[in-house]
Order: C-alpha cells, then structure tokens, then sequence
C-alpha cells in the first residue's frame, strides 16, 4: 500500500492525520516516549489492522492516548482518587494508568482484558493529532512486533512503509523508552512496564507501590500479559545478545578476549575496547541510556551484527526501564563472567559505612575497609612519606611519625590539596586494594566489598559490578564525626562540607541505604544481598 510521508511542522499534515485516524485509517506518531502506531481506539476493525501491521499477538494489549484528562472518565468505570492524584502528578507524561474498563472500550484494543491502559502524552505533536481525530487512539510502539521500538523517524520508516496509511515525522523521541506502566486494578499499586516515571516518583505521590516480577523475570508459564512489553523476548535486534552482569574491567577484559561480537556498552568502555562497539549513553546516567538504547539496538541490526556483548545498567531510577527493555531484548541471558561480585561501597564522611561493612562481613562478605589499607605500610612506604613531606610540609611528622591529624587538616584545606593528597596516595592505595581483592578471589568469595570513601575519585569504581551508597542525615553525620574522631564543630563541618554532595553519591549508586536513627539498617543490606543473588545468571550467595 502507499504510505503517505507527513510532517508535524505542516499544521495541514496534522489534519490529514487526524482525518486518516476518524476514518479507521493507521498513523505513525511521534510521542515523548517512542514513536506510535495509533489508530481510533474505539473502532475493533482500525485495532485489528494495528495488529496485522505490526504482527502483534492480538492478546497483547494496547495503550489508549488522550489529549487531557479529562477524557480519562468515558474510557472506564471509575476515575478513582489515586488515578486523580497520578494524573495531576504526572499527566501530560510518560505514565500508562489500568484501570477497570467501561463498554466504549472493544476487546480488541484492550487484548480481551477487563481493564484498559490509558495515558496522556506529553509530546505536543501527538495530543494535537488526537485533538483533531477527534477520539482516543491505541498507539504502541510504531514497530513490528518483538523488534526495537522506533525513537528516531528513520526507524519507522525502515518497518513500517507499505505497511500503514501515513507516517508523521515529529524528530527524535527524548524519552527513548516507553510509558510506565502502573495498575490500579488490584488492592496494591503495581508497576507492570517500568518507563520515565520511576518507582520512588510514584510512591512519593501513592505510598506504597509493588513492582510485578515480571519487569526483572520471565513472565510465568501459562500467564497472561496484563500489559505490553511482559513477554518473554521483546525490543530484540537480529543479534544474539547476551547481557554481562560485570564491573567495567571484567567487561572490557571478557569482550576483548572472545572477540566474537560487538560491544553494547557504555561511553566510558569506548576506548578500552578492541572489538567493534556501539554506545548507549554512560555509566551513571540512566536517562542517555533510555534515550539511547532502542536507536543502539537499531545500529547493530545496521552493522549486521550477529552477537552483542551489552553492559548490565544499573535497576535504579530510570535505569530500572532500561535493564527491563534490554534482558528482554536478550531473552534474559545474562553471563557473570568471573562468578563473583565486586561491591564498592560508599557515601559521606559519618553515614556509618564502617557500621554497614561489619553487616556485610557477618553476612559472609570479605569486606577491605580502604581506610585501613590507606594506613598500612604497603601504602605509607618511605617514598611515600618523602613525597607527603614536599607536598605539605614538614611539620606532618611528629618526632619523626606521621601526624594523620595535621595532614588531613592541610590536605582538606583546599580542593587543589585534596587532590595533590590523591595524586600521592591513590596509586599506592590502588595497588593493595587490587591484591586484596585477588586474595578475596582466591579464597572463593562470591561477593568482595570495597569499604571506599574516595571510590570515585580514586577510579576505584571501575573494579565495582555494584555501588552500595550508605546516608545519613547531616546532623547525625556531624554528630558522628565529632564522637569519631575528636575534632572541633568547626573542623567536622569543614570536612563534611569538603566532601561532594549528597547527591554525587545518591546518583551513581545501584542501592542506597538510609543509616540514620532508628533506621532497620541490617533488613535493608539483607535485601540488597538476596536482590543481587537473585540475578539471572548470578550465583547464589
């Protein structure tokens, strides 16, 4: 069939696509998330032909786009006070809502459920194309079935020319992944697809909210998808991939020496990389990963790779979308190539991660507390000592022994001291922490901790498969400090305000853990412990 070419900087092409839609016709629209396949929600024959297009399942259900909330009501039997409370949060936006469905809604759009997903996108281009349909379009994502979904014009048009009426150009997707999921169907808020409203953005307005196991695992046998994105292989390139729950080093050094695929990666694997690579955003940023991944996954069908080597992102924030999308894009196969877990573990001077080591020692962890190693003779050679003394003066050494007291007060006076320190010690520091960790191995550790103030700015993080960030209150930090180390008010706040930011922290991290009064610290690295076993090709702890 001729598929028409139209553009949303045209306001005469966004009429003709909502004439195409009221007369049962299929458009492609661009949205925040990813481009869409819409089509009149309410008529079953425009539903079943996005089906056909597509080659989707027809018990997969669709996702119903409105243009304002206040055409949520029609659609189901009851707005209830948690979906009002959503909506003002969160509507225009990348939230899906499931809710049970009225009798405007056929069978067909809601894959033969009793309830129907509906969202109202934040993308002008498509709420005006709904706006001049004149009803509410079922739109998933513009692709055909199981393969990446499209987030950039040219994708759409590689899958689905002669396929559909017309395609809309709208320009790249800055979401990158789809809607979040969230049903309201049940005694508990669940989350069913993760997307660009996170699971602490939503508890924040609901309070409790459960994510569905099948966002991290295989849907049950015999179980019936009760929103898009649940089946078993899904967002998948030609490409065999295989996901490597690994730190940055394992990851280069296991890719470098099979040498049989591409590197899905981050940017910051780039350059130590000898196989082909294509990046989908960096480390710490889980939103370039979404807005990269589907047009990463795109590249190595273009490439005509046949095997991909993709980094495991971390589950938390946005990253929990991206890890959702791509163990389906890899049919959950996920390899730990060294059969153990390096955890850096980290935070702010006095958020008690000596407290939280001592946890994880007695939960069968081997724990290297670096501040210990950052006093040992191995660190604080005579070369060493010869070096501290030209950086900051002589009168470090009492009698002749190292006075750790003047030093940090010399060293935490200036950003440009605190690094000259690091420049001194880092090296050393790294070099024993690195034999420390080959003992672990030895000795048949499955999970090595890094007791690790300085993680970060050492690099001591490209040796972590996970960050584990502990945090307390400033006050409690303070209170800390000062009982820990005898210092003055005045010293312990200048070393607290010397330190990076909370969210430096918070940020990089793949579990954080709140260590203030009367917090349950232990239940929580318990959890984190049996999260971590519990991974897809991880061995049990």
């Amino acid at each position: 069939m001729e598929t028409l070419l139209l553009s949303d900087r045209c306001s005469g092409d966004i009429c003709r696509a909502g004439e195409i839609l009221r007369r049962g016709g299929l458009v492609a629209i661009p949205t925040e998330t990813v481009y869409g396949l819409a089509a009149n929600a309410l008529d079953s024959d425009a539903v079943k032909r996005i089906y056909q297009a597509k080659g989707r399942p027809s018990d997969n259900p669709l996702i119903v786009h409105i243009s304002d909330v206040s055409q949520l009501a029609p659609l189901v039997r009851e707005v209830s006070e948690a979906a009002k409370r959503l909506a003002a949060a969160f509507w225009p936006g990348p939230l899906t809502i499931i809710l049970p469905k009225s009798d405007l809604v056929p069978s067909a759009t809601n894959g033969g459920l009793d309830t129907v997903a509906v969202r109202c996108p934040s993308h002008p281009t498509a709420r005006a194309v709904i706006d001049a349909a004149g009803v509410p379009l079922a739109a998933p994502s513009a692709n055909l079935s199981g393969k990446p979904s499209p987030t950039t014009f040219r994708h759409v048009q590689e899958d689905l020319t002669g396929r559909v009426d017309a395609l809309l150009d709208g320009g790249d997707c800055t979401v990158g992944v789809e809607s979040t999921v969230l049903t309201l169907a049940q005694d508990v808020p669940r989350i069913l697809r993760p997307g660009g409203i996170t699971l602490a953005q939503l508890r924040s307005v609901l309070g409790e909210v459960e994510v569905d196991p099948a966002v991290l695992h295989q849907l049950g046998e015999g179980k019936r998808a009760a929103s898009p994105g649940m089946k078993y292989k899904h967002y998948s390139p030609s490409a065999d991939v295989v996901i490597l729950d690994a730190s940055p080093e394992e990851y280069v050094r296991y890719v470098n020496q099979k040498g049989d695929g591409w590197a899905l990666c981050f940017e910051e694997d780039v350059p130590f990389l000898q196989v082909p690579s294509v990046a989908y955003g960096s480390r710490y940023d889980g939103e370039s990963q979404a807005r990269h991944l589907f047009d990463a996954l795109h590249s190595l069908d273009e490439v005509g790779a046949k095997k991909a080597y993709a980094r495991m992102p971390s589950k938390r924030g946005v990253g929990l979308a991206v890890y959702n999308r791509l163990i389906r894009a890899a049919a959950f196969q996920v390899v730990n190539p060294v059969g153990c877990h390096v955890i850096g573990l980290t935070g702010p001077t006095g958020a008690g991660k000596s407290t939280v080591g001592d946890i994880l020692r007695k939960e069968g962890c081997f724990v290297i507390d670096c501040d210990q190693v950052t006093r040992s003779p191995q660190v604080y050679d005579p070369p060493c000592l010869q070096e501290l003394s030209e950086a900051f003066g002589p009168e470090i050494f009492q009698d002749g022994v190292l006075d750790r007291g003047e030093l940090a007060r010399r060293a935490f006076a200036s950003e440009q001291a605190r690094s000259l320190l690091g420049q001194i010690t880092f090296p050393r520091i790294l070099r024993r922490v690195r034999e420390l960790l080959a003992e672990g191995r030895e000795k048949g550790y499955r999970v090595l901790v890094l007791d690790a103030p300085t993680l970060f700015e050492s690099g001591l993080d490209s040796a972590c498969s996970r960050i584990l960030v502990v945090n307390a209150p400033k006050e409690e930090r303070l209170a800390r400090v000062l009982k820990r180390d005898g210092i003055s008010q005045e010293a312990a706040l200048r070393r607290l305000e010397a330190q990076p930011s909370e969210d430096f922290y918070t940020s990089r991290a793949d579990w954080v853990v709140e260590n203030g009064p009367g917090v349950q610290t232990s239940g929580a690295l318990r959890e984190f412990l049996e999260d971590l076993a519990e991974e897809p090709g991880s061995n049990r702890l």
